[in-house]
């Protein structure tokens, strides 16, 4: 813990500054997002979900201090990363500590290999059958893909970007619940 709470302070101390590239920018809030949100967990172990806390709404409570300013993990996700980036695999960086969501890197997002990694992440995701089941004719996506329809846009020709399974333009789409136990249980 005390190794977290070092590394949140040094986000905190170190928000972006003018000059930044993009990909450093988006490494930060990623990062900041993530971080911020194994805190809350821990914090307020044992919890059996993320959605037991602040009245199952953890995403809107204003507490994460970065620089003189204090964002919510909502504002981070919804009022930085989404709008100011626009990728769509940023649903497979960030974290909400539940089983349904993408799991977490094994390692710190960096400037010099976001791409690298958004990719990586996106093919683990997207074929990873806990996740999502996908054939030809018929595919049962994560509900993030229906959340946030309007990131990944037409949703057919986004998964084939990164299925091992050609999916037909046709296929049959559902979505499938998200479990939201803790993504350690």
């Amino acid at each position: 813990m005390n190794r977290l709470n070092e590394y949140l302070d040094l986000l905190s101390k170190n928000p972006p500054q003018a000059g930044w590239s993009r990909a450093e920018e988006m490494a930060y809030w990623i990062n900041a997002y993530n971080a911020f949100t194994v805190k809350l967990i821990l914090d307020n172990y044992p919890v059996k979900s993320i959605t037991d806390l602040h009245g199952g709404q953890p995403w809107k409570v204003r507490w994460i201090k970065l620089g003189s300013k204090t964002y919510s993990l909502d504002e981070i996700e919804n009022g930085i990363l989404r709008p100011k980036f626009k990728d769509a695999r940023i649903h497979f960086a960030v974290n909400c500590a539940a089983k349904s969501c993408p799991p977490l890197l094994n390692q710190a997002w960096a400037a010099q290999n976001l791409e690298s990694n958004f990719e990586k992440q996106a093919r683990a995701f997207i074929n990873n059958p806990a996740y999502n089941k996908i054939s030809p004719a018929a595919i049962q996506v994560s509900k993030i893909f229906e959340w946030y329809a309007q990131d990944f846009g037409d949703l057919i020709t986004f998964l084939n970007r990164y299925s091992k399974v050609k999916i037909k333009p046709n296929a049959k789409v559902r979505y499938l619940e998200y479990e939201w136990a803790l993504n350690s249980q």
